[in-house]
């Protein structure tokens, strides 16, 4: 008797625990705190739980294998429960959910059925396997005509299968709502959702205030990203019809676990894919990419081309509408015409085309599937409003008809990708630009035939003076690198020039130390003049180096790959005997540490200068992370390693301690610690773990010595013993972070834009990187006027002198060219 009492008890108390069930009907009408549903096939969770450092609950759906508690969908989130006297009812009458109080008998929430008016005598709610709670009537044949679904009132996260927009007949619009914060699941201020324009558009806003914009479906993707290509892991597509538009993905491979998520502190979306092996979420993807995808940033009539300086370009046929703040780089007012309309005469305007567009702000637009690209020209140039046309599908040869009216704003031009765009310009401005495209055909086919023919003078050369050497010495000066390298090294760019090490000494006066200008982590680094008065930078590997090897194939691997105004241009190499040497374009300005750590020539660098610098430095880690055809760590940035050219533009250089990732991969980790101490993010630094986020790290240390003209390295404050990073953090918490800001520049005008800074530079050393931004969004954060999220704890503080103790301390000891680490504790 007695075991069949206990027995009696433990079965109570795991009823408590777990329901077990998947649905709640008239028989099982409701959840306590405690118990939860679970989808048929284990998926998905529904239960009470408490966010973060909350003490509040709240009635949440999320994954179930998934050993992190990660939350997609939410009931109550503008009122929370204070207790666990939560209670989910189905109502048999109304067929409804009602989240109550018991304690109080408070109702937190409900749903709404669309049947108000008739009594449900058989209602369901079933918790599916795709992630959605949905009430049906148990006795109807159709199991999917739904009363109610979750997925029809999003919160943050947008699943596989869910519809992602508006449905016309009901007025519902399904949009995503972020967090409030990581411990508040309240609707916060940014939103990301479609808004129904006659030509439907995207976009994330804060408040009421835009920053993002996808751009209107053109039948293959969003036409704000082309970079968007098919994947193994999901499928996109696009409604429109009578009745709803909206986006929605589904999965490849039901085994896939992926999540689209709008950020609670950030100006970003992420997708995340779960790492099953790794047990951890990893972003897939992420929007705005880059400075370009800031909403309207070049105002009207002006396009964003993210690999030019500045970025803001006006479009042809236009100039700055106010030429001292655009060439300030306030490029918000925009550009204006060079010449004015005569719509009143259809002769007297035409249309200029231009390609890799994305499609400007659909907000006054127009369009009509039905017709070609001919009557849409026609349709634009009969409406004196009409600015713009293209086709509204890109497929094939296209079709379909977009109109835009009034001003032009949001644009940006693709490298790649992008569509046609057609452009309202008046008759003689259009033959102007027509007659500029012909002169450049023109230039380009005469440049083309000057380099073909030089090509063959010196083919002709080279053969001539290969037959007369042959018999004299081993010729080594026009082996490509494929021939040199072994060990698997390709390059695939074609062949790299290899210099012979007699013209490597000529070139520097035979490497005599008046030529020398710095010392890398593996040799010197000489200033050399060419035969043809090229100048270049000849970096010599060290021959006692140890690893020197690995890290030379590495740097001609990587830097012959990559192309960006803002990283350093790789010429060729030498390889010769036991000689390697990398050239380099020269930059006669050395690097960025020689300006701002020196008290006279920091006076060079204002404020103005010095923000190009950090918004530079920051585009070329983008490219790094996720516009190149490699994703890259470089993994020793500093300030030694940013050189700057005769007009100060910052070029990263130095990738012999760089790491290719996979587009897939987006971590790494490594036993043998390499870099500088100073720059380096904890976990990196303490146990090998290396990857975007650590040159983020490494990027805000930067920004922190360009603000405050201090090293970070081997700066204390005599009295409490910080580094610089501590100092500021100490000052930032005590509301003094304007004690930061290098005296030289301290009585600009532009004091909020550096206190902004030093924002984002602790934002990029948090001390957990999950918490730090990626560089697209740090750009972002940068040029914006947002409210940034108010940083949490850096990464390595030291200690006050009093409290440090050895056995807190940790020592990682490296080999020859590598450096020894002393980590003190972080508070």
């Amino acid at each position: 008797m007695i075991i069949i009492f206990y027995a009696y008890h433990i079965l109570i108390h795991v009823s408590q625990v777990s329901l077990a069930f998947d649905s709640i009907s008239h028989s099982i009408s409701l959840i306590d705190d405690g118990n939860t549903l679970v989808s048929k096939g284990g998926t998905y969770e529904l239960g009470f739980f408490t966010p973060g450092n909350s003490n509040k609950r709240y009635l949440g759906i999320w994954y179930k294998k998934i050993p992190i508690q990660t939350v997609v969908w939410v009931a109550n989130r503008l009122i929370p429960i204070n207790d666990s006297s939560g209670t989910l009812t189905l109502n048999n009458i109304t067929g409804n959910l009602v989240l109550t109080q018991k304690n109080n008998g408070t109702v937190a929430w409900s749903t709404t059925t669309n049947s108000l008016t008739k009594k449900q005598e058989n209602p369901l709610a079933i918790l599916l396997d795709s992630g959605n709670l949905v009430i049906l009537d148990e006795k109807q044949e159709n199991k999917e005509l739904y009363l109610w679904q979750s997925f029809d009132y999003p919160t943050d996260t947008f699943l596989p299968e869910m519809k992602f927009g508006l449905d016309f007949r009901t007025g519902l619009n399904r949009r995503l709502t972020a967090w409030k914060s990581p411990d508040d699941p309240s609707p916060g201020d940014f939103s990301f959702g479609m808004v129904p324009h006659n030509y439907p558009d995207a976009y994330m806003m804060k408040g009421d205030k835009k920053f993002y914009r996808s751009g209107p479906w053109n039948g293959m993707h969003a036409s704000g990203s082309p970079q968007v290509k098919p994947n193994p892991i999901y499928d996109y597509r696009f409604v429109y019809n009578k009745d709803e538009f909206y986006y929605t993905y589904s999965l490849k491979n039901s085994s896939s676990v992926t999540r689209l998520v709008l950020n609670a502190t950030a100006y970003v979306r992420y997708r995340y894919i779960w790492i099953e092996s790794a047990k951890r979420w990893e972003i897939y993807t992420s929007v705005p990419l880059d400075l370009c995808d800031s909403y309207a940033l070049c105002g009207a009539y002006s396009s964003c081309v993210i690999s030019d300086s500045p970025v803001c370009q006006c479009m042809e046929g236009f100039k700055p509408k106010f030429p001292q703040a655009w060439y300030s780089m306030d490029w918000s007012n925009g550009c204006v015409r060079n010449k004015a309309l005569r719509c009143e005469d259809k002769q007297k305007d035409g249309f200029v085309k231009l390609s890799g567009m994305k499609g400007p702000d659909t907000t006054y637009s127009w369009f009509d599937q039905t017709i070609g690209l001919e009557e849409c020209r026609v349709k634009c140039l009969e409406n004196c409003s009409c600015m713009a046309y293209a086709n509204s599908d890109v497929r094939g040869e296209g079709n379909g008809c977009a109109l835009w009216f009034g001003d032009l704003v949001d644009i940006r031009q693709f490298a790649a990708g992008g569509q046609d765009l057609y452009v309202r310009m008046e008759a003689s401005e259009l033959e102007h630009v027509n007659e500029g495209h012909k002169k450049k055909g023109v230039l380009v086919a005469v440049t083309v035939s000057l380099a073909m023919a030089m090509l063959s003078g010196i083919t002709i050369l080279g053969w001539c003076y290969r037959q007369k050497s042959q018999n004299n010495v081993k010729d080594k000066s026009d082996l490509s690198i494929k021939d040199h390298l072994k060990s698997g090294m390709q390059v695939d760019d074609g062949d790299l020039p290899v210099f012979h090490l007699s013209t490597m000494a000529k070139a520097t006066n035979n490497f005599t130390l008046s030529n020398k200008i710095g010392e890398g982590g593996f040799g010197p680094v000489y200033r050399g003049i060419l035969v043809d008065g090229l100048e270049i930078a000849v970096k010599r590997l060290s021959k006692n180096s140890g690893q020197g090897l690995n890290e030379f194939k590495n740097e001609v691997k990587l830097i012959a790959k990559l192309q960006h105004r803002n990283l350093v241009k790789l010429l060729g190499c030498c390889l010769d005997e036991e000689e390697k040497m990398l050239v380099y374009e020269y930059m006669p300005n050395s690097s960025l540490d020689s300006f701002i750590f020196d008290k006279l020539k920091s006076e060079i660098l204002d404020w103005s200068k010095r923000f190009d610098i950090i918004c530079g430095i920051a585009r070329g880690l983008v490219y790094l992370h996720q516009d190149s055809r490699l994703r890259i760590i470089h993994r020793d940035l500093k300030a030694s390693n940013v050189l700057l050219d005769k007009e100060l533009n910052p070029k990263i250089s130095d990738f012999g301690m760089a790491r290719i990732f996979g587009g897939d991969q987006n971590e790494g980790n490594t036993k043998r610690i390499v870099g500088t101490y100073g720059y380096m993010a904890p976990e990196y630094a303490t146990d090998g773990l290396f990857s975007v986020k650590s040159d983020v790290f490494s990027f805000g240390v930067l920004l922190m010595e360009i603000i405050s003209g201090k090293r970070s390295r081997g700066y204390y404050n005599q009295n409490q013993s910080h580094n610089l990073i501590g100092y500021a953090w100490k000052l930032w918490k005590e509301g003094r972070p304007i004690k930061l800001i290098d005296k030289n520049i301290g009585e600009s005008c532009f004091i909020s834009q550096i206190l902004h800074c030093v924002h984002v530079s602790l934002l990029c050393v948090q001390q957990n990187p999950e918490d730090r931004p990626i560089m697209s969004s740090v750009i972002l954060m940068l040029v914006s006027e947002f409210d940034l999220a108010e940083p949490k704890q850096p990464g390595f503080l030291l200690k006050d002198s009093s409290e440090a103790d050895s056995s807190t301390s940790k020592h990682l000891l490296s080999s020859a060219n590598e450096i020894t680490i002393t980590l003190l504790e972080a508070r």
